[in-house]
């Protein structure tokens, strides 16, 4: 099985050297990683290109021909496009990976199924620290219950068996699906114009209308989002979600503005 891990990335190049930091700590290194920026940086392009001979794994990049706003389920779809993975992974640009997340996506997929991760939301003080001294050692559970973070019990690694048994809703920022599914749904619905809904919740309802089930890689496919303020308000969000009952009572499973046009 050959995975492809998508990363929607914009204007941070820390958090990128930190994720890609993460990536080459991976306990398998046989990926490729593409950087799907929702923007047209040339920096960007520049510190992927000198950084590529220093990583394990193989990597792209795509980017916008210009600075065109929200993009972000165009750049998914064009980075599904271009991806040589049979699995394909989905992680936000402030997202970090533990090091067995590549491994534990491997061992846990199957046919017929979503994996659907979580997150642990570090707190400010140690996203500044963990930033400053690239220092992985933070982001145990002992240490991260002493610290300003929230969801530090995702941070439990316990690959054996499930913790829980409640399946929640999909979060865009950790979740893998085979390739041939997304196809089969046309990809993700680029309607969508703003952050929320578009990228997990509507992609989700769309692949369980074809019969896939969500599997949880809760304390599996452990992920650290770095702190930052919310970057979009409730009313996008509300439209967002607005739009999809419109296209669910339409039953539009197969989106109409996706992979192919």
């Amino acid at each position: 099985m050959k995975i492809s891990v998508i990363v929607s990335y914009y204007k941070n190049l820390a958090n990128l050297k930190l994720i890609l930091e993460g990536f080459n700590r991976q306990s398998v290194n046989d990926f490729e990683l593409i950087v799907s920026e929702d923007d047209n940086n040339a920096e960007t392009s520049e510190f992927l290109t000198d950084i590529a001979s220093q990583l394990n794994f193989r990597i792209q990049h795509i980017h916008q021909a210009k600075n065109d706003g929200f993009r972000k389920n165009e750049m998914l779809n064009r980075s599904i496009k271009i991806s040589k993975g049979d699995l394909l992974v989905f992680i936000d640009g402030d997202c970090v990976p533990h090091h067995r997340f590549i491994e534990n996506y491997l061992k846990e997929d199957e046919p017929g199924v979503i994996l659907s991760g979580r997150r642990v939301n570090l707190g400010e003080e140690v996203s500044k620290q963990f930033l400053t001294t690239h220092d992985f050692s933070l982001l145990t559970f002992f240490k991260l219950k002493k610290t300003d973070s929230y969801k530090v019990k995702e941070s439990i690694y316990f690959p054996f068996f499930h913790l829980s048994t409640k399946l929640r809703g999909l979060m865009g920022c950790n979740w893998a699906v085979r390739k041939e599914y997304l196809e089969k749904v046309n990809g993700f619905d680029e309607d969508y114009k703003a952050a929320g809904v578009g990228e997990d919740t509507d992609i989700e309802w769309r692949l369980e209308a074809i019969g896939l089930k969500k599997k949880s890689m809760r304390n599996k496919a452990l992920l650290y989002h770095l702190y930052h303020p919310r970057s979009y308000g409730e009313d996008a969000v509300q439209a967002n979600f607005k739009m999809m009952e419109t296209k669910k009572a339409k039953q539009q499973i197969v989106c109409l503005n996706g992979l192919v046009k």
